[in-house]
């Protein structure tokens, strides 16, 4: 035991830099774990889709939508999102895929989703990238 403390008294920046990322691991896992959406992969998003009542909203910002869009998507920028949630009231029930590009951005839009009552969310992980990597199809806007 007297040589870890010996270790951290010799070394305080590499113990501190290792108690932040420590600290770090453990906020983004407990975050993880109270999220109250799914985190789905291309393949899961596609079984999901399949499902008829499946409404795919696409939060990215317009340059990035020309590039393509999952068939039947919904354009709703993340920027614009508060003030354009309540054209979703209709769908509180149904399952909801959101996708930006990396999936970053579309899991924040699924945080304001489900604090406003969404029940059935779903975020696609890796966003349309991972889509794209999959080789499945989109569509021109």
């Amino acid at each position: 035991m007297s040589e870890y403390i010996a270790f951290a008294q010799t070394n305080p920046l590499l113990v501190f830099g290792f108690i932040a990322v420590l600290g770090i691991i453990i906020w983004t896992e407990v975050g993880r774990l109270n999220q109250n959406f799914k985190q789905l992969n291309a393949n899961e998003a596609v079984h999901l889709i399949n499902d008829d009542n499946t409404v795919c909203i696409d939060v990215r910002e317009e340059k990035e939508v020309s590039t393509g869009v999952i068939k039947g998507a919904m354009h709703i920028p993340s920027t614009q999102f508060s003030s354009r949630m309540s054209e979703l009231d209709k769908y509180k029930t149904k399952p909801l895929l959101v996708y930006c590009r990396s999936g970053s951005r579309s899991a924040h839009v699924c945080k304001q989703l489900d604090k406003a009552g969404f029940e059935n969310l779903s975020n696609l992980s890796g966003g349309i990238i991972a889509w794209e990597t999959a080789k499945l199809p989109i569509v021109a806007r």
